[in-house]
């Protein structure tokens, strides 16, 4: 019997993402469904690529953050609207209102600091995928490769799936 797992025809890590990305969806649906008024201490720090495919945010917020940005919903967001696909939500940035479109897709990190919870992930960029190659010889075998989540040490319940991607 050997010890190197053989590489999976199903897509495991994407299936995660996906069902990590439904739980910010279904909590902003939540926030939505309430009136747009989070319960009780509950804050959001939700950080996402700005130039992912469906990111609509004024151009003076994405020349100031050409890569990522992090957004806080806590006291003065409106227009809250989810969909299945990602969310709009109005917020001001030095007193200029602006509305700001993601996709779930974009989103590398959600985090609700009241509870110390967070989900981290990688980020959906179809068109910047790597070209399809043969594994190298120097690669590494298929189980160092393989799938791993990790508790954060720090006692919060923050959650990093790291599914072995090459960068």
């Amino acid at each position: 019997m050997s010890d190197e797992a053989p590489d999976s025809l199903i897509p495991y890590d994407e299936i995660v993402q996906e069902a990590l990305r439904a739980v910010v969806g279904r909590v902003l649906g939540e926030v939505e469904r309430g009136g747009g008024e989070l319960p009780g201490n509950h804050h959001f720090y939700i950080t996402f690529k700005t130039g992912a495919a469906g990111v609509s945010i004024p151009k003076s917020l994405r020349e100031r953050f050409p890569d990522e940005m992090t957004i806080v919903l806590q006291n003065k967001f409106w227009d809250l609207k989810v969909d299945e696909d990602g969310f709009s939500v109005g917020l001001s940035f030095n007193q200029i209102p602006s509305k700001l479109d993601i996709p779930f897709a974009a989103i590398t990190a959600f985090v609700d600091p009241a509870v110390d919870f967070g989900l981290q992930f990688q980020a959906v960029a179809a068109d910047a995928a790597p070209p399809a190659h043969e594994d190298a010889e120097n690669d590494g075998s298929s189980k160092e490769r393989g799938a791993k989540a990790d508790v954060a040490d720090d006692g919060s319940n923050v959650v990093t799936v790291d599914f072995g991607r090459k960068k």
